[in-house]
């Protein structure tokens, strides 16, 4: 009978519900996409060249940002009348070199996200139908010293669930 509670009373405090999927299913038809391995594969000139021809805005979710020619081209976007805003993880508030203080005195409104442990996402969803995405942080030593991968895949679909989940998480975001 001890043992029996025991038995119960261990079940009962280690039980874990079971996990529920959020996974969104879709289906990418006739797609364009590009890969780029890091490091010195050509990752950080696809981004900024994927900047450079967007039209109407750009959204970003980046866990580290030190990458001055990505900053520099997101300043320029700007320049040109296209909507840029960005959040970043909370590391950013006292990383000793961030862009995220650059992009603010240019104006670029930045968030800080710090619900999370780590806000660990690397995302740009560009004018509604192109989305930036992988492990590759937006950092120099993303482009040549780490073992990196970056897909930009060309689907209004699949960005319109990236903006989903960025305004989910702007919307808890701080101002910086």
């Amino acid at each position: 009978m001890i043992l029996s509670r025991f038995i119960t009373a261990i079940l009962v405090i280690t039980w874990i519900p079971p996990y529920t999927s959020h996974a969104f299913e879709l289906q990418l038809t006739n797609a364009p996409a590009q890969v780029y391995f890091s490091p010195r594969g050509g990752a950080q000139t696809a981004i900024v060249d994927a900047i450079g021809q967007a039209r109407e805005s750009i959204y970003v979710q980046a866990y580290s940002f030190t990458s001055a020619p990505i900053a520099k081209s997101l300043v320029d976007a700007a320049r040109r009348g296209v909507k840029v805003v960005v959040i970043l993880d909370k590391s950013q508030r006292s990383e000793r070199y961030t862009g995220a203080t650059f992009l603010r005195n240019e104006g670029i409104p930045v968030y800080i996200d710090d619900k999370h442990a780590i806000a660990h996402n690397k995302v740009m969803v560009i004018d509604g139908d192109e989305v930036v995405t992988g492990s590759f942080n937006f950092t120099k030593a993303a482009e040549e010293k780490n073992a990196e991968n970056l897909l930009i895949i060309k689907d209004a679909g699949l960005a319109k669930l990236y903006m989903e989940n960025w305004k989910n998480h702007r919307e808890h975001s701080e101002s910086y």
